[in-house]
């Protein structure tokens, strides 16, 4: 008998249910906050409870579930690309944000607003099959480094995220991927790096045609699945407003509103840059990013602010 009640108690100590799901988390209230909402919407008998096929969570993908300094890392990729083209044929480069941007000049680009970044997306990233610029995605993403961390840019994930995404997958819940960032870009890696399919990726796309057996991408925009944009995505595709949203800056305060005005149990999250230190500070202002009305509403909406510095005791995966 002694045996079998220690067996059990060995088994018990080591199930899953009681091991921590965040373990790269620092035991704060926003820990606990997460970890109680999960809890009461996956338990049977409490009054929150959802049922599976409603358990939906979206997240954002730059500075939410990667890094995105100093400049989006597509864009490090679009510029790389437009520099190799414009070497091929210089005639490309037909306006000062192309020169600028085929120069390394990102003060200019960044000057340039969504219209230069468009321009500089509209020539690096069309005129191939979506198949090949997947491929060469995955090839950049291969040899390419961040020019700070000397990291491979898809190194460049949160742990802490990680974490998150795989603890409501083993709740039941559909993670999906909500970004401004394109949609094809993002499907290029998305599974590899955070178990998320590209059929759960929602981003920015441009127009595309069927020719001869490809689908081939096109210049200019279609959907800008940014600020306002991120729920009529969600809408379009889901189909269902989702129970627990996260993101980074004013660019998801649309998406975590729209998620958290539902009825019932709703979480909204923000990854706040606080650490200077083991990544990158930064918030109110810049070009990157910027964390505003988030951090004046957010509190006062219920969201869970999350404090990079204090509440991670991990960034980047070991």
């Amino acid at each position: 008998m002694r045996g079998l009640l220690f067996s059990a108690a060995i088994c018990l100590a080591t199930s899953p249910a009681l091991s921590d799901p965040l373990p790269s988390w620092g035991s704060t209230e926003n820990k606990s906050t997460i970890i109680s909402f999960v809890e009461s919407v996956t338990d049977p008998t409490s009054p929150d409870y959802v049922t599976p096929a409603d358990r939906i969570a979206v997240f954002d993908n730059d500075g939410t579930l990667w890094g995105e300094q100093p400049v989006y890392f597509q864009l490090i990729y679009a510029l790389d690309r437009l520099k190799t083209k414009a070497e091929a044929d210089p005639s490309i480069l037909t306006s000062d944000i192309l020169r600028a941007a085929a120069e390394g000049d990102l003060e200019t680009v960044a000057a340039g607003g969504v219209e230069g970044l468009l321009e500089i997306l509209a020539v690096s990233h069309s005129g191939m099959s979506v198949d090949a610029f997947q491929d060469d995605v995955r090839a950049w993403l291969d040899e390419a480094r961040h020019p700070t961390t000397d990291m491979r840019y898809d190194a460049m994930i949160y742990q802490p995220m990680l974490e998150l995404l795989s603890y409501l997958r083993d709740e039941g819940f559909q993670t999906w991927i909500v970004s401004g960032g394109g949609v094809h870009f993002i499907r290029a890696f998305a599974e590899s790096a955070y178990n998320i399919p590209p059929e759960q990726v929602i981003g920015s796309a441009g127009p595309t045609e069927y020719v001869d057996g490809q689908v081939m991408k096109l210049p200019g925009i279609d959907f800008v699945d940014d600020k306002e944009g991120k729920p009529v995505g969600i809408d379009s595709r889901i189909g269902k407003r989702p129970i627990i949203a996260g993101g980074n800056s004013d660019g998801d305060f649309a998406m975590l509103e729209y998620t958290t005005a539902g009825d019932g149990p709703r979480l909204g999250i923000l990854v706040h840059h606080t650490d200077a230190e083991r990544e990158f500070a930064y918030d109110r202002e810049g070009h990157i990013g910027v964390l505003n009305r988030g951090l004046d509403e957010g509190p006062d909406r219920g969201w869970v602010i999350v404090d990079m510095a204090r509440d991670w005791e991990q960034v980047w995966p070991e």
